[in-house]
């Protein structure tokens, strides 16, 4: 988790150090970009310290070792649908949702449906037909 807590916290004090060079440049006045640069910051730094979090809390993982097996990974690391149409389904929803905000916020309404549903049909697809549980 080292790597990952950098590759967060590198970039999170670069726009610090970005933002603080553009509140200059612009005198403070300008409202919406300094801000915006200093939650990127924010973001980043926030998603680094838990990372970094993470490492103290569980220690170091197998991949993170160079002399690490790879019968030393736990095995399973979840359970996925590789046949599952429901994701696609979910993607065109969220297209129309991005689509609204270049049309009009009308084909929100649309977008939300098919999201739901798509969203819905992929949560419970593990609970009807061949694969039930």
């Amino acid at each position: 988790m080292k790597l990952e807590a950098n590759v967060f916290l590198i970039p999170g004090a670069f726009f610090l150090l970005v933002a603080i060079v553009y509140g200059f440049l612009t005198d403070f006045q300008e409202l919406v970009g300094f801000p915006a640069i200093l939650l990127s910051a924010g973001l980043a730094v926030m998603i680094g310290v838990y990372f970094r979090m993470l490492t103290k809390r569980h220690g170091d993982r197998a991949e993170d070792r160079e002399d690490a097996a790879i019968s030393e990974e736990p095995g399973d690391q979840g359970l996925y649908a590789p046949w599952s149409w429901w994701p696609l389904v979910v993607a065109v929803g969220c297209a129309l949702g991005f689509v609204a905000l270049a049309v009009g916020w009308w084909v929100m309404v649309p977008a939300t449906m098919v999201s739901v549903i798509g969203l819905v049909g992929w949560v419970f697809e593990y609970s009807t037909g061949r694969f039930a549980h």
